[in-house]
């Protein structure tokens, strides 16, 4: 492994160099100065924000102010007299005038370039394979964020926090993240997991298939799929699928099949063709992890039962990258309180996850192990800890000796695995009690205390 290995800050600076910013900017008609905060400087402090728990923008100054990052700082007299300042407000302003074209552009091409280094497949298919599901995420209560993103409401009356839905694909073996679709959960603007899926089927590989459950496994998704010319495998419900053969559903069925929108297909999606339809396999088959269960497959592969069943099981992969990105990387409730800034956090924090993927693909190949037998936490908490000793190498060799050290690391995080039942189910728990609520008590004069 040589100094140029790929890790979190080199590795960013590979796959994002200075010159693909500079490109950015004149594309996109930035009119940043080579000042403390350029385009890549902003770029990189908005990424390493995910890595912290402390993801404050004072934390993001500090970082820079002692030495991080100082590959990407430009000659800027405020730095050669050390009279740069440590509010955050030059940052701030930054983060808001850069625009989310260019974060997006950035996940993008990171996106392309990790791809490449991390290519894994299906040893029958050599094919990659992407999953698609959908989340939520909550974003700060503002007026702008409100009417953009309802929060909808319920029974005791409206909610007070917006909602985002969004619909990410993940590559089921290395767990890359593409860029992904987003839009309100609820109200009038409300707009459906199957739809965002469709918005992002053109940012797949063209030969990769799709990967979906059973809120994808719908007509009007298969047949969008298909129009891509992407193949996929898609899970049905018992009732969809014995729609489609047209008898009672047997274990053991391996049918050629050919469906048809139904009368309830085309009334929710009227731009289907009249002659609209798709030829595949129906496959009815025993759930591994719930032997009571029958899985119904819908595909277009030509593989047999047993391997599209196997790639079908790596589908549960995404609850645990999800999961990750969520709560390991802080996704859960976003703190931005524009929309344009939301949109710029989200693409970024995708950056992020998608840079420790990285490191666990490197770490995984050093231990002769795969990706997904790493733990994302344990790995990102190495990642962490190795960036400030990283940052401050004094030597090519003193760095890799370091970037050696936190591979190494990483590769101890090794997932256990469960030959048998846990000791003791998995339970939901109630959050406990809460403090009694304060009351005012009202004096004779007025005056509250």
């Amino acid at each position: 492994m040589t100094s140029e290995s790929p890790q979190l800050f080199r590795l960013f600076q590979k796959v994002a160099p200075a010159w693909f910013f500079r490109e950015l900017c004149q594309k996109h008609g930035c009119n940043f100065r080579d000042g403390i905060y350029s385009v890549g400087v902003v770029v990189w402090l908005m990424i390493w924000q995910r890595f912290k728990e402390n993801r404050g923008l004072s934390a993001a100054v500090q970082y820079l102010l002692q030495g991080g990052a100082k590959d990407l700082v430009s000659d800027c007299k405020r730095w050669t007299d050390d009279q740069v300042s440590a509010a955050t407000g030059s940052y701030c302003e930054a983060r808001r005038k850069l625009p989310k074209l260019v974060a997006g552009e950035v996940m993008e091409r990171m996106v392309d370039q990790l791809r490449a280094e991390m290519q894994e497949g299906w040893g029958g298919l050599k094919k990659p394979v992407f999953v698609v599901d959908g989340s939520s995420l909550q974003l700060q209560h503002v007026q702008e964020l409100v009417e953009e993103f309802s929060p909808g409401s319920n029974q005791h009356g409206e909610n007070h926090w917006p909602v985002m839905r969004i619909v990410v694909f993940h590559d089921v073996f290395s767990g890359l993240a593409l860029r992904p679709s987003w839009g309100a959960m609820y109200g009038d603007t409300a707009v459906s997991e199957q739809a965002l899926a469709e918005q992002a089927l053109e940012r797949l590989p063209g030969e990769a298939v799709v990967l979906g459950d059973g809120n994808f496994g719908i007509f009007a998704y298969a047949y969008a799929v298909r129009q891509s010319g992407r193949p996929m495998i898609l899970r049905l419900t018992q009732a969809r699928a014995r729609k489609i053969l047209g008898r009672e559903l047997v274990e053991g069925t391996d049918q050629k099949v050919v469906w048809r929108a139904s009368r309830w297909d085309r009334g929710a999606h009227p731009q289907l063709p009249e002659e609209a339809s798709l030829e595949g396999r129906l496959i009815v088959c025993r759930n591994p992890s719930r032997p009571n269960e029958l899985l119904y497959l819908f595909t277009t592969l030509d593989l047999p039962v047993e391997e599209v069943l196997g790639i079908y099981k790596l589908r549960w992969n995404v609850e645990t990258d999800l999961r990750s990105l969520k709560r390991t990387v802080g996704l859960h409730q976003l703190t931005s309180k524009s929309v344009d800034m939301v949109e710029k956090e989200l693409l970024l924090a995708i950056a992020a996850y998608n840079l420790v993927r990285a490191v666990m693909c490197l770490a995984a190949r050093l231990a002769s192990l795969s990706p997904r037998q790493l733990s994302f936490s344990f790995v990102q908490t190495v990642v962490e800890a190795a960036l400030p000793g990283l940052d401050n190498a004094t030597s090519d060799e003193e760095y890799q000796r370091r970037l050696d050290r936190m591979l190494r690391y990483a590769a101890q995080g090794k997932l256990p695995n469960r030959s048998r039942a846990r000791s003791y189910p998995r339970q939901v728990w109630g959050r406990g009690g809460h403090f009694p609520r304060r009351k005012r008590i009202v004096e004779n004069g007025g005056q509250t205390k």
